[in-house]
């Protein structure tokens, strides 16, 4: 079977690094080339990955081939970029939150849906070993009814746009409420019922959120809570930390996401840092999206998935604002 050609829409997000040398080490896809609204860093990320540099999204859409392509602009563009593919007839996969406002994604969704197109949202966390060991344990019914659950998406602030929210759409809750927001809706097979949340800029004390504690009440009486705080220090030997404590009425199941890790310290640097060595979850998320496109079967993590979590990080500012529950859909 020939290999999915993918095209790189943006550079600006951190995650696409990652993405695009999964495209290119696969033997089911081929990285067609980059595009980006920063001549430069297309020129400079074209150069590392070996690639064609185009001069813009527009002419990257047009190179005969191309079938999908993966958005990582900042937040507030996933909408324009995401629409430009749909029109163009190339699949998407796009990078989190899927959008910052309920409008564009229903926006996104309804144009995707309209040209016949996919959209798949990056929630690479589904394909964490340990977390899809976790979701098998609970799907076989062993664990037993899902009573509540405890997680963490803790970070460094990673400043540069994600801190101006007229280009992030928010701070750490923005950030970091939908991953883990994903994977209890993933465990539970339910969707959330009510959204309370407690927000503040305590750590930097500037125009951005970096503490965000979200409680979850799910419609069939589970519940959960999540710390999604930019926490860690400057110093810190990783991005983040993604942690699950699943409390069910058989015992207690705990995952750590990130555990599988050499540290290495480097006089280079003068750092301490942690190199993963279990598997490559976001090489899972690129081949599931990959096989999705080749096959024609759905994929794995729809837009409505991605529009589910954006709207709980959505309503979690909304409860922080008015300090009462609300519901993440109105």
């Amino acid at each position: 079977m020939c290999p999915v050609k993918i095209g790189m829409m943006s550079f600006a997000h951190m995650h696409a690094g990652s993405y695009a040398h999964s495209i290119s080490a696969r033997e089911d896809t081929e990285l067609v080339g980059i595009a980006d609204h920063d001549p430069d860093r297309t020129k400079a990320m074209a150069a590392q990955f070996n690639t064609r540099a185009f001069e813009s999204y527009e002419a990257l859409l047009s190179e005969p081939g191309l079938q999908a392509v993966v958005v990582c602009c900042e937040n507030v563009r996933h909408r324009e970029l995401v629409e430009l593919a749909a029109a163009a007839g190339k699949h998407v996969l796009c990078e989190k939150p899927l959008a910052t406002t309920i409008a564009d994604g229903e926006a996104m969704i309804a144009a995707c849906k309209s040209a016949g197109v996919q959209l798949m949202t990056a929630f690479p966390c589904r394909y964490s070993p340990v977390m899809q060991r976790m979701k098998s344990v609970l799907d076989s019914g062993r664990a037993g009814q899902i009573l509540a659950v405890r997680g963490t998406n803790r970070g460094r602030n990673p400043g540069g746009w994600f801190i101006e929210k007229e280009h992030s759409g928010g701070g750490a809750t923005m950030d970091h409420t939908v991953h883990v927001t994903d994977l209890m809706r993933w465990m539970l097979q339910d969707e959330v019922k009510e959204v309370y949340a407690e927000i503040s800029n305590g750590i930097n004390h500037l125009g951005f959120d970096d503490i965000g504690f979200v409680s979850l009440t799910f419609e069939k009486g589970a519940f959960g809570t999540l710390d999604a705080s930019w926490s860690r220090p400057k110093s810190f030997p990783t991005w983040g930390d993604v942690t699950l404590e699943v409390i069910t009425e058989n015992g207690t199941l705990s995952m750590d996401m990130f555990a599988q890790n050499l540290v290495l310290y480097s006089d280079k640097t003068n750092s301490v840092s942690w190199h993963n060595w279990g598997g490559d979850m976001d090489n899972g998320l690129v081949g599931g999206f990959a096989k999705a496109v080749a096959e024609g079967s759905p994929v794995p993590i729809t837009g409505e998935d991605g529009l589910r979590a954006a709207e709980v990080a959505l309503a979690a500012y909304r409860s922080a604002a008015i300090a009462q529950p609300v519901s993440p859909r109105g």
